[in-house]
């Protein structure tokens, strides 16, 4: 069941969009503003978020740009009374993924919700799961709450890090291609690059290789791809 954040501070929009969006299949949460929104991200993982731009305090594209500028990809739909063109650029050139006018049928906004998530497939990659917790060296990764730690202490991970390091635990000493790797993070929403990975798999190593020139978790096959070793730091057996 899809979970929808609806941040608005119009209690009557929310209570209509509430019980509409359960009405619907939705699993719905609320918050009046958009101050405590990433503290509140800290605490659950909702598969989009229904983001008015209009609100007292922090309005909602100070939300956003706070958001995308922390890296988290979380879907966003602005919903606002402010229509004009370039007003809805504004809120697209900061990571919207969609952006509707208000008054607008619930109907139509339940209809975009399942197209973003639809276009978000990758959302799913990142996706909480209750299973147990994975250990390699000194790390520890939380499938629940998304949080990688290292010898007790926690360690920020964006969405797309999270996602690319649960793909080499669910994977562990097997060669994943490049290719395998990109569709598995991206499905079909991006278009493949050979080097496209350069970028993500060097920010992961910066967090859990010690010396990410040289490094011992995911280490490079060239002209085959990459391979996780979850036991890298395991002494060397005797051989007497």
């Amino acid at each position: 069941m899809p979970h929808i954040l609806i941040v608005d501070d119009d209690p009557v929009v929310r209570d209509l969009l509430r019980r509409f969006m359960n009405a619907n299949g939705m699993d719905v949460s609320v918050l009046h503003d958009a101050s405590n929104l990433q503290r509140r991200l800290e605490s659950e993982r909702p598969s989009a978020i229904v983001l008015d731009i209009m609100m007292p305090d922090t309005d909602g594209l100070s939300a956003l740009r706070a958001l995308r500028a922390s890296g988290d990809d979380v879907p966003v739909i602005f919903v606002t009374g402010r229509g004009a063109v370039p007003d809805r650029i504004a809120g697209l050139s900061l990571g919207a993924d969609d952006y509707l006018v208000k008054p607008f049928d619930p109907g139509e906004l339940l209809a975009r919700i399942h197209a973003v998530l639809r276009r978000r497939g990758p959302a799913q990659t990142s996706a909480p799961e209750a299973r147990a917790r994975f250990r390699f060296g000194p790390f520890e990764l939380d499938f629940t709450t998304r949080i990688l730690s290292r010898d007790g202490t926690d360690i920020a991970l964006r969405d797309s890090e999270f996602a690319l390091l649960k793909i080499f635990v669910n994977n562990p000493y097997k060669v994943l291609p490049r290719v395998l790797i990109h569709d598995l993070v991206h499905r079909d929403e991006v278009t493949f690059q050979d080097r496209g990975l350069d970028v993500p798999i060097w920010r992961l190593r910066r967090i859990i290789e010690s010396n990410p020139s040289s490094p011992k978790y995911i280490q490079t096959l060239r002209g085959k791809g990459f391979v996780f070793v979850p036991d890298a730091d395991a002494p060397e057996p005797d051989p007497s």
